[in-house]
């Protein structure tokens, strides 16, 4: 069984399938920094794995992606409060253009669920 957690015409912003729960990249507010972009994408994760059954202590991957990889260390110092430290998913960090100049990172989940 496939569940689609708040679908659009292009996409959801998360699908389960069994017990796997796939989010779409999460974004903070366009022309914030990134620390308050982070905070903000880190809320959204949190807030949609709730609604799918989970939370962030059964986090598997997680890919970053940041607009400018110099912001890599200020990034870090929201994820490592935000974390589940005994839980610490596999995690890929990169940087890329997104989808608009004023996002400066995207955060991409895929949890296990019960």
């Amino acid at each position: 069984m496939i569940t689609r957690i708040q679908p659009g015409a292009r996409m959801s912003e998360a699908v389960v399938h069994g017990d796997t729960v796939y989010l779409a990249g999460q974004v903070g507010e366009p022309g914030d920094d990134v620390i308050a972009q982070t905070k903000t994408a880190l809320a959204e994760v949190d807030a949609l794995l709730a609604q799918a059954g989970s939370d962030k202590s059964k986090i598997l991957m997680a890919q970053i992606w940041l607009a400018d990889i110099a912001d890599f260390d200020a990034m870090n110092s929201v994820w490592d409060a935000w974390v589940d430290t005994a839980n610490p998913p596999a995690r890929a960090t990169g940087e890329s253009r997104l989808a608009s100049p004023d996002y400066k990172v995207e955060v991409i989940v895929i949890a296990a669920r019960g």
